[in-house]
């Protein structure tokens, strides 16, 4: 009698993930135990400081910085959250802040260097808006999930373990905070604080029909250990979660299931202008532009030392010419 082999995947709750979760789904010869309860910060750690799960998504950054020391963590060419961060940018309103050139010279609150939203707005400031890196002073709420040392001219301090990049942010101890989610303050509505770009969806759209990218934040790590035993276990993976992303899609297409007056004019809105599935996997043009350049937005803000390749980052998946179609 076969049996299969027992894997832990720890990721979030999502739609697209959810067909493998309630057993719709399942990966050819693996018994899998699916673990989403946990923040996205809580994972990332867990995964590459403590190895609890065999896969994990994954901080896209946090991979880079691992990659290039030359830990025992491949991944999966799966991206199962993106997000444009432009929203994502918090100031405080007394300080003067009406421009992104205004944040030069300005202390920004983050929630650590390497959290992924946070280098692409800072690769975004500096590339698309003129505001270098180097020229804020920086203040991060938790040590980096990987160690990383930084040179002198990136001005870094981390907080003590009972300050708040939120709450400085309201008591106008920071200019502004750079997170990776909704702040609280500003979902209470707090006048202390405001977006930087109230506009912020046109400046997202502006930047995807410049520059095709569709920021990737997570990827699927895997421990080394499972490929060197199991090298065929990534690769049943991959099909299962693009089976359950096509399952999950076509449903979502149909307006009845989501209780939004307009959400199918959302979903054809969002169609034009990203195509039929922005989740796309694998190693497309488009993802790979998109890759190559966090990879350069990491060697700039001193989280690698070396230029990665892209084909270097991922597990080969693939199975030959018309297999596996």
């Amino acid at each position: 009698m076969s049996k299969n082999i027992p894997i832990t995947l720890a990721c979030g709750d999502y739609a697209i993930t959810q067909p493998l979760m309630d057993g719709s789904v399942k990966a050819d010869g693996i018994d899998l135990t699916v673990v989403t309860d946990m923040d996205s910060t809580t994972r990332h750690w867990r995964f590459f400081n403590n190895e609890e799960f065999d896969i994990a998504e994954a901080s896209c950054s946090t991979y880079l910085v691992a990659k290039d020391q030359g830990l025992p963590f491949d991944a999966i060419p799966v991206y199962l959250h993106r997000r444009f961060r432009h929203g994502f940018v918090f100031v405080n309103t007394s300080a003067g802040i009406k421009d992104p050139k205004d944040l030069i010279g300005k202390k920004v609150g983050i929630k650590h260097w390497q959290v992924t939203a946070i280098l692409w707005m800072r690769g975004i400031l500096e590339h698309e808006y003129g505001v270098p890196h180097r020229s804020i002073k920086w203040y991060q709420e938790l040590d980096q999930d990987i160690p990383v040392r930084l040179p002198g001219d990136i001005k870094l301090q981390t907080l003590s373990n009972n300050q708040s990049v939120e709450t400085m942010l309201v008591e106008g101890e920071l200019d502004a905070c750079i997170h990776s989610s909704i702040i609280k303050p500003f979902l209470r509505g707090d006048s202390r604080v405001a977006r930087l770009w109230p506009n912020f969806k046109e400046e997202e759209v502006t930047f995807f029909k410049k520059t095709g990218m569709f920021p990737i934040m997570h990827i699927l790590g895997i421990k080394r250990n499972i490929t060197d035993q199991y090298p065929w276990v990534p690769i049943n993976i991959y099909r299962a979660l693009n089976k359950a992303k096509d399952i999950a899609l076509k449903k979502l297409i149909n307006p009845r299931i989501v209780p939004l007056a307009w959400y199918r004019e959302f979903w054809e809105e969002q169609q034009k202008l990203l195509g039929d599935d922005p989740w796309e996997y694998g190693l497309s043009n488009q993802n790979r532009k998109t890759l190559q350049n966090m990879i350069q937005y990491s060697k700039e803000q001193a989280l690698i030392k070396r230029n990665l390749s892209v084909d270097e980052l991922f597990l080969n998946m693939d199975q030959g010419r018309k297999r596996g179609v």
